[in-house]
């Protein structure tokens, strides 16, 4: 017994802590996502004890509608600042890759360009795409949202924020880093009116709380509500019931969330297998996640689930119940 439990604790002290799939897969997720079923660790008693695999059953829970956050009213003028670089640096980049075409066919046409004029461009066009990639990623950063957007509506949605007519507040989940399917609405409580917001989608950087962010557009908001004020707002979902799960049986991969289920074992067959199973992430509530993929008689494994991660990489370990 000792000779095992050892001998398993050194096999997990000496695994990476993830199973490369998208190495082997790609982005072919269906493959991945087979793959990881397919190999199944099983476990006997022993080893079970030794990692200290517990499991438990689901609980399912009806999802309050109403999420309370915190919403910042942003400056209309940095978007706009930040829009119109990326724009101006897509046309110089442009207009460099014009020029550099132009001088090549001059000079492959021997029509008064010279080498010079032409290793001249190429540096000119070199150092316009690295400035227009630049100002796209800060753009895409800070306002990821938008990206999506054709540039005549996210210009309209600028100038209406510019000019008054509307506003763009962050909204803060406080406490946190990440969301599961986004909320349908936004409600702004200014000053005890509930004023509804449209929810733009998520951003990718975070603010002054570290809390997970959101973009949310308010039409035809009161007036006096200039950027930076902090205002309460609710975020309404769709009513929402699944299987809650504590955080400690929630691992993530190339494939997204998964858990491990405990298999019923077969008879004759002395040791235990866990599949891996893949969830989707609905919402955080309380210290666990509402989750879609389980039932609510499966046998989850809700603590230990790192270790049989572990083992995963190294394909079905057998169980060797010898001492």
């Amino acid at each position: 017994m000792m000779r095992k439990t050892a001998g398993l604790a050194v096999l997990l002290l000496g695994m990476p802590s993830a199973y490369p799939l998208r190495a082997a897969f790609g982005d072919d997720v269906p493959a991945a996502q087979a793959a990881l079923q397919a190999v199944a660790p099983a476990l006997s008693r022993a080893q079970q004890q030794a990692v200290g695999i517990v499991v438990r059953h689901p609980s399912v829970v009806a999802m309050p509608q109403r999420t309370p956050a915190l919403g910042r009213v942003l400056d209309a003028a940095i978007l706009l600042g930040d829009f119109e670089r990326r724009n101006a640096a897509r046309t110089a980049a442009a207009a460099a890759a014009a020029e550099t075409a132009r001088l090549q066919g001059l000079y492959d046409g021997d029509a008064g360009a010279s080498l010079k004029m032409l290793q001249a461009a190429r540096a000119q066009l070199a150092r316009a795409r690295a400035a227009a990639d630049s100002a796209s990623a800060r753009f895409a950063l800070r306002w990821s949202p938008l990206v999506a957007l054709p540039d005549s509506r996210c210009r309209a949605l600028i100038d209406a924020a510019v000019s008054g007519r509307s506003l763009l507040l962050r909204v803060d989940v406080v406490g946190r880093h990440s969301i599961g399917l986004l909320p349908r609405k936004a409600l702004v409580d200014v000053d005890g009116i509930r004023v509804p917001g449209r929810i733009l989608g998520l951003l990718r950087q975070a603010g002054a709380s570290q809390s997970v962010g959101l973009l949310v557009d308010v039409d035809h908001a009161p007036a006096g509500l200039g950027a930076g004020a902090r205002v309460p707002v609710d975020l309404l979902s769709s009513r929402q019931s699944g299987e809650l799960l504590p955080r400690d049986a929630l691992l993530y991969g190339d494939t997204g969330a998964f858990v491990y289920k405990q298999m019923p074992r077969a008879p004759g067959d002395e040791s235990t297998r866990y599949q891996a199973v893949r969830v989707k992430l609905l919402r955080a509530y309380g210290d666990g996640w509402l989750v879609d993929g389980v039932a609510a008689g499966d046998d989850i494994v809700v603590h230990g689930a790192g270790a049989l991660w572990s083992l995963q990489g190294l394909g079905n370990q057998p169980a060797d119940d010898e001492d």
